[in-house]
């Protein structure tokens, strides 16, 4: 967002004041430091205490109008002013102050007591729930369909909802289906990634028109229209809204799979490297104007620095795909130092449901087969089913059933280069067509 107001600047050309008329930082802050002490105040009442927030909020306003009337009275002198004066002085703007503040709040009242009405009619009515099933059977199983509905059911009941009520809503209701639809079509979501990416579009809807509560409040405090102030708003956070769609497919930008401070930098400083490249693009301002295809080879780039491994898989496969014929599967000898996804379709009354299973590596010692695992199959019409699990054996704790069909089976490959290869060459591509947007 910092960016985006950079470039927009550039683009409006807009240019900050002076150096010899920038105001020295020392001085400046420590002018000002007094106006911290009431959101000192405000923390320690929260947090320490544990006093109701309203409580909280009305002595911290406190606090501040006691620091205006000392400060208004002990600077008196320079005015000429005794300290008296400099006490009404102080009430004055302490006056002045609540009653901006009260007509600032009108709109932002407006919205919250229209917002309640929502709140109430999604309560009372049960919309929530059937947003929820409508938005499971729209979907179809796909899960890159499901994450988009979901994006917008958080931002509709967000608009309604206060963001922790939304999240609480989306999260019980959709995290399970999301991770659910995601095995089914071969993705392994960590239920984390999913409550971020929920309570992440959850918050993208206090900027959203037409309640926008964010967008209210700056609206009253730049004296400029809030349903503008709300559309602008919302369209430079579709900006970082490619976040919670990067880290539900990269888990590493939630230092999830993180196995050594280097490799938490280098995720680091190409995730910041690649959103700053997707916010050029999108701004269509570089160093320069971009042209077209300037602006697609910059989000190549920046996908690139996201998900390298989406890359990679263009040229080695992660997974080798393996016959799922019965000879093949009972006879096959599996090594302990690779992963095996298994995808297999159950039959239910309500239709077929698609599981995923994972023997992770380092589950066996040495090199094993699926009857280790705790499986035994049979050949049913062709399809190779499962017949019989052993009580104690890994498959029945991973959730597997008798009857499951198995559908798809891979094996890691472990020839397959190490992801990090691609950031050289997406740099090497950013420096290059940077260096000709900056000629």
């Amino acid at each position: 967002l910092f960016y985006i107001s950079h470039l927009e600047s550039v683009k409006l050309n807009i240019k900050g004041l002076p150096e010899d008329q920038i105001p020295p930082l020392g001085k400046t802050f420590l002018g000002g430091i007094h106006y911290l002490i009431p959101i000192f105040i405000l923390i320690y009442l929260l947090l320490v205490e544990r006093w109701t927030a309203a409580s909280a909020v009305f002595y911290s306003i406190l606090s501040l109008i006691l620091i205006i009337l000392i400060k208004e009275t002990l600077s008196s002198k320079k005015s000429g002013l005794n300290y008296l004066n400099g006490f009404f002085k102080g009430i004055n703007k302490v006056v002045a102050g609540l009653e901006k503040g009260a007509i600032n709040m009108v709109s932002v009242a407006i919205a919250i007591a229209t917002a309640g009405i929502i709140v109430g009619a999604v309560a009372s009515t049960g919309l929530s729930n059937n947003l929820i099933i409508i938005v499971e059977a729209i979907s179809g199983g796909n899960v890159i369909i499901l994450l988009g509905l979901t994006a917008i059911l958080c931002i509709i009941l967000g608009m309604g909802l206060p963001t922790t009520a939304n999240y609480l809503v989306v999260a019980a209701l959709m995290a399970h289906v999301v991770v659910e639809v995601g095995s089914a079509s071969g993705y392994i979501f960590p239920l984390i990634a999913i409550h971020l990416y929920v309570f992440y579009y959850g918050l993208m809807a206090d900027v959203t028109p037409p309640v926008g509560l964010a967008s209210y409040a700056a609206a009253a405090i730049s004296r400029a229209d809030p349903i503008k102030t709300g559309i602008q708003a919302f369209w430079y956070s579709l900006r970082t809204g490619i976040l919670p769609i990067v880290f539900i497919f990269n888990n590493e930008l939630l230092l999830i799979g993180i196995e050594s401070i280097w490799h938490a930098l280098i995720v680091i400083t190409t995730s910041l490297i690649a959103i700053l490249i997707f916010t050029a693009a999108t701004q269509g301002w570089f160093i320069n104007k971009m042209k077209w295809h300037e602006i697609l080879i910059f989000i190549l780039i920046s996908m690139s620095l996201f998900r390298p491994d989406y890359v990679m898989d263009k040229f080695y496969p992660k997974y080798e795909h393996s016959q799922i014929g019965l000879n093949s599967l009972e006879t096959k000898t599996l090594k302990s130092n690779y992963d095996v996804h298994m995808k297999v379709t159950r039959r239910t009354e309500y239709g077929d449901r698609y599981k995923l299973f994972v023997i992770k590596k380092g589950s066996f010692e040495d090199s094993y087969s699926l009857e280790d695992y705790g499986v035994n199959l049979v050949d049913q019409e062709g399809k190779t089913v499962i017949d019989r699990l052993d009580w104690k054996g890994f498959a029945k704790k991973d959730g597997m059933e008798m009857g499951d069909i198995i559908t798809e089976f891979k094996i890691e490959n472990l020839d397959r280069p190490n992801k990090a290869i691609v950031y050289p060459f997406a740099l090497l591509l950013l420096f290059g067509f940077g260096y000709i947007n900056y000629k």
